[in-house]
C-alpha cells in the first residue's frame, strides 16, 4: 500500500462511515500496533471517526433558529 494522499483520505472516509453507521471507535479494522500500513490505516481511521462524531456533536448543540414571530 503506498503511504500517500489518496490512501489517506480513504481511511478517512471509511472512518467516516463507520461512525454515520454506528460503530464504536474501537471497531477500527486497522492494527495501532501493526506494521507502518497498520498504523497508518488505524491514525486516519480513527481521526475520519473522531471529525465525524466532532461534527455530529456541534450539530446536536446548535440552539434552534430565532423565530422572527408572526
Amino acid at each position: 500500500m503506498q503511504l500517500d494522499r489518496q490512501a489517506f483520505q480513504e481511511r478517512l472516509n471509511e472512518g467516516k462511515a463507520a461512525y454515520e453507521a454506528g460503530d464504536p471507535s474501537d471497531s477500527c479494522p486497522y492494527n495501532r500496533y501493526g506494521n507502518a500500513e497498520q498504523q497508518f490505516g488505524y491514525r486516519y481511521w480513527s481521526r475520519g471517526w473522531k471529525t465525524a462524531r466532532s461534527a455530529a456533536e456541534g450539530q446536536a448543540q446548535q440552539p434552534p433558529a430565532a423565530s422572527t414571530g408572526q
